[in-house]
């Protein structure tokens, strides 16, 4: 969302960070300003938004001035600090509904919890136009609601994403007060996420915390990659626990503390454990470990028992939009992951007696 003007930059400080599927404008009005409405100061210093949107934004008390929200008619000053938040998706597939099944863990009338499978596309996009889980919220939606205008929720109350071959909890918004007040959460690095994550190698320490940017790969532009020096990508946390030492793999998990794209796929790969199975980030191949023929046998058959990046969203929790109240929700683990885990297990077992004997 860039601000229009760039040439003015000396006279408004611009902080322009992304998060998800929103994003946050920070502006600094200049000594030289003349009182004016802040929608119409918005929408005359920031482009690719709309006098709509940012109505939408005020009225969801998403504009704040001097960490307060205000209305319409407030006049803008010298020296406000104006936080602006705005549905950022560049996405402008349709979503068409339809008849698919949805495991549904929690629902009212604000917000839709949903355990996604591995392999199921979040959104339409180049390649997947239909089939994916929202062309399913969309539906389910619609037979709740004939009358439903899909105008109304941004891509269907989409405030956040996994990838198609991720496991897990999801939560989607039922209208546009629940859409921006989760979105901000997720903005503000209040929504509690941790992943469980079955990855190569072990590690010298039992926790840490890995921090470097993320961007696109300078090659590759379909890869992401870890810039942890400079200004290029967007920053990007994740707190780590080994949870089993399983002899060439470890079972860890992981807390975002930011939510880019990959971001725990490519961290982990930055430090040397690639997720198991990950064949887009070198996952896909023996990392650890011997190169014997019955070894090898062996992982072909862990890769065959979990045939995707070992990846799930376990925990979700934030606040609920309209009550204010705390809500956290726990997935369990999928059977594909259960399985290889447990065949990991028993591995590392046999390796063990085989030492002390």
């Amino acid at each position: 969302m860039p601000v229009k003007g760039m040439e003015e930059q000396s006279k408004e400080q611009i902080e322009q960070v992304s998060e998800e599927l929103f994003e946050r404008l920070t502006l600094v009005v200049d000594k030289g300003q003349e009182p004016l409405r802040i929608d119409k100061f918005l929408l005359s210093r920031v482009v690719n938004t709309s006098r709509n949107k940012i109505q939408q934004s005020i009225d969801n008390e998403l504009v704040l001035v001097n960490d307060r929200p205000v209305k319409s008619n407030y006049k803008v000053k010298p020296g406000d600090s104006i936080i602006f938040y705005s549905d950022n998706d560049p996405q402008t597939y349709e979503v068409v509904p339809e008849n698919l099944p949805l495991n549904i863990v929690f629902e009212d009338e604000h917000v839709l919890v949903i355990d996604k499978p591995a392999g199921l596309v979040v959104h339409p996009g180049a390649g997947n136009f239909t089939g994916t889980l929202l062309n399913g919220v969309a539906g389910y939606l619609k037979q709740q609601q004939p009358d439903l205008d899909e105008t109304k929720l941004p891509r269907f109350g989409m405030v956040h994403r996994i990838d198609k071959n991720t496991s897990g909890l999801m939560v989607l918004a039922k209208s546009e007060l629940a859409a921006f007040k989760l979105a901000k959460q997720f903005f503000d690095h209040t929504v509690e996420r941790k992943y469980l994550a079955l990855v190569w190698g072990n590690f010298e320490t039992n926790s840490g915390t890995i921090v470097g940017n993320i961007g696109r790969h300078a090659r590759f532009r379909k890869l992401m990659d870890v810039y942890p020096e400079g200004d290029y990508g967007k920053e990007a946390i994740t707190h780590y626990m080994v949870l089993e030492d399983l002899k060439y793999v470890s079972l860890v998990e992981c807390k975002l503390e930011t939510g880019r794209t990959h971001q725990i796929r490519v961290h982990m790969q930055h430090i040397g454990h690639p997720l198991f199975n990950d064949d887009i980030y070198g996952g896909d191949k023996i990392v650890k470990g011997t190169v014997f023929s019955k070894y090898k046998q062996f992982v072909e058959n862990c890769f065959t028992l979990c045939n995707r990046q070992a990846l799930h969203a376990q925990t979700l929790g934030f606040i609920h939009p309209k009550s204010e109240k705390p809500m956290k929700f726990e997935s369990e683990l999928p059977t594909d992951m259960q399985n290889v885990i447990q065949k990991w297990r028993g591995y590392a077992a046999g390796l063990q007696s085989t030492d002390k004997s």
